[in-house]
């Protein structure tokens, strides 16, 4: 069946949403403020690991049915316990409470009397936010009308009136580059990129978008690679421009404005000088709508995966799970889960991240059987000791690491990656006795 028009549009507006959320709004301003004159090298880098990557990412995962079947291409124990992991990390551990929390700390503490109770404000404003999200997660066939022709354009209708108004009167200055960014700009976006948690979203929304295909009719496996890829490009396309506009205001605001921890004090700063008081409504409703969306299509596609695992459970009873569960977790606040988040996305994001670039190259691997397991195995192996390396002193096992090109600044992996795909390509060809990959 051919797609309308405003089908094909709504189902973009609504893969758009599920990644927009939480770091998509408060990142790239922060990019754009610690870079500042290096602005356009940095979000160069930031661009291809939080939308390049992210739309292979639906991409590939359309293509296999699901996160757990590309997975299995290295072996099935660690298809099973990596597709937790990631839903875990990516659902209710960590990135459904970090985009529930982000709102009500970034967009709605600041303005509280200070005599007010801190816990109970956050604890009513995040029953309420995950009343909403459980809600609208329990009619998954209805959330391409809900999000895509209301939640998502009122969304995009508020930021582009916040940047065109700072267009014509916003303050500007722009400062010169951070240390950070000073001489390596292009590499420290791209692992900003990783905050993101888009290419892990991505392995989730795969297959939210080929069943959202399917439930409209949808059904040939080509037509829907090729709806899907048109939204992945239509998605990928509004998100650069945000993330160009917001990083354009935090760079040009560089020079005005103290750089804190992180992109919402830059947002919270702007909208103040751009409308007072009353700005805080204004990213209020921009930072809750972003999450809202967000939340929804993570706790929908974590509960669509659980619901296959068992029969005990259906799928109504895991959103109830998952929604209970980011509640308690979002109530520990926001710098206990981002202090979780970062070493987590760096064990995980680059054994994802070539997930999906094998994903891609199948056509030419499928009949390796080395490539994905030696590759997949070695870029964990590099990945995980480097997130425990900045966590917990390893000694000989650090010392030893650092010896990878690039290691120091996270990207020891790649290299790694390179070796091990070429290794794995050639040793078939060599004449020595092959031994197939056991499935286990």
């Amino acid at each position: 069946m051919k797609l309308s028009r405003n089908k094909m549009l709504l189902v973009s507006f609504m893969l758009f949403s599920l990644f927009f959320g939480a770091g998509n709004l408060i990142f790239p301003p922060f990019l754009g403020q610690s870079a500042g004159d290096q602005t356009p090298f940095a979000l160069l880098g930031f661009l291809i690991t939080a939308v390049v990557l992210p739309v292979l990412g639906v991409l590939v995962v359309a293509r296999f049915d699901g996160l757990e079947r590309l997975a299995s291409r290295v072996n099935r124990k660690f298809a099973l316990v990596f597709t937790i992991l990631i839903y875990l990390s990516i659902g209710p551990g960590l990135g459904i409470p970090r985009a529930a929390s982000v709102p009500f700390e970034m967009a709605i503490s600041p303005y509280l009397p200070s005599e007010s109770s801190f816990r109970l404000y956050m604890l009513g404003y995040s029953f309420l936010f995950f009343l909403v999200a459980g809600w609208l997660a329990l009619a998954p066939n209805k959330l391409v009308n809900r999000i895509g022709k209301v939640l998502t354009p009122s969304l995009l209708v508020l930021l582009t009136f916040l940047f065109c108004t700072f267009l014509f009167a916003g303050e500007s200055q722009v400062a010169p580059a951070t240390e950070a960014y000073q001489s390596g700009a292009f590499v420290t976006g791209f692992l900003e990129g990783y905050n993101t948690m888009d290419a892990i979203a991505a392995l989730n929304f795969g297959l939210v978008i080929a069943t959202t295909l399917r439930s409209l009719n949808v059904e040939n496996k080509k037509d829907i690679m090729h709806y899907t890829l048109r939204a992945g490009i239509a998605a990928g396309t509004i998100l650069s421009l945000i993330y160009c506009g917001l990083s354009y205001m935090g760079m040009k605001s560089s020079a005005v404005y103290e750089l804190h921890d992180n992109g919402a004090w830059t947002l919270r700063c702007i909208v103040q000088q751009l409308f007072g008081n009353t700005g805080a409504v204004l990213l209020a409703a921009i930072f809750t709508l972003a999450c809202l969306t967000t939340c929804v299509g993570l706790i929908t596609s974590i509960s669509q995966y659980f619901s296959t695992l068992t029969q005990r459970l259906q799928y109504r009873h895991w959103v109830l799970l998952i929604v209970a569960f980011s509640f308690a977790v979002c109530n520990q606040g926001l710098g206990t889960i981002l202090s979780i988040s970062v070493p987590v996305l760096n064990a995980i994001y680059p054994t994802a991240i070539v997930l999906i670039l094998l994903g891609l190259c199948d056509r030419w691997l499928h009949d390796n059987p080395y490539v994905y397991p030696c590759t997949v195995g070695a870029v964990s192996v590099v990945s995980v000791v480097y997130a425990l390396d900045n966590v917990l002193p390893l000694g000989a096992v650090s010392r030893l690491f650092h010896h990878l090109p690039f290691y120091s600044s996270g990207m020891g992996w790649v290299t790694v990656a390179v070796v091990m795909t070429a290794v794995s390509v050639v040793l078939p060809k060599l004449p020595l006795p092959r031994f197939a990959v056991k499935e286990s």
